[in-house]
């Protein structure tokens, strides 16, 4: 598992995704109701990208097709997505964001 400092917490904005690419993995980072929320960034229905889909209700809806995944568990809400994102470990510490994913 390899962990990073991806963003400073000043960067993020409440509601809006914020997008990180760590390796191999592309992740969309949100900030709700003071919680971090880290999900695989494309859709997986249309590889979308989901830091710039529309947050509502603990989900993000996809800005190409409209389908909602669950911010906490990367489980598909609405159609048309039937598969589930990736969730990743994503915290603060001393101002910093931090992001854990396997490698």
């Amino acid at each position: 598992m390899s962990v990073e400092k991806v963003a400073s917490f000043s960067d993020l904005k409440e509601g809006v995704g914020f997008r990180v690419d760590l390796g191999e993995h592309r992740v969309a980072i949100f900030l709700v109701d003071g919680a971090l929320f880290a999900l695989g960034d494309r859709c997986s229905h249309a590889e979308a990208s989901l830091s710039e889909g529309e947050v509502f209700d603990m989900e993000v809806e996809c800005p190409r097709h409209g389908s909602a995944f669950d911010l906490a568990t990367g489980e598909p809400r609405s159609l048309p997505a039937t598969k589930p994102v990736p969730v990743y470990r994503v915290w603060t510490e001393d101002g910093d964001v931090f992001l854990a994913v396997d490698e």
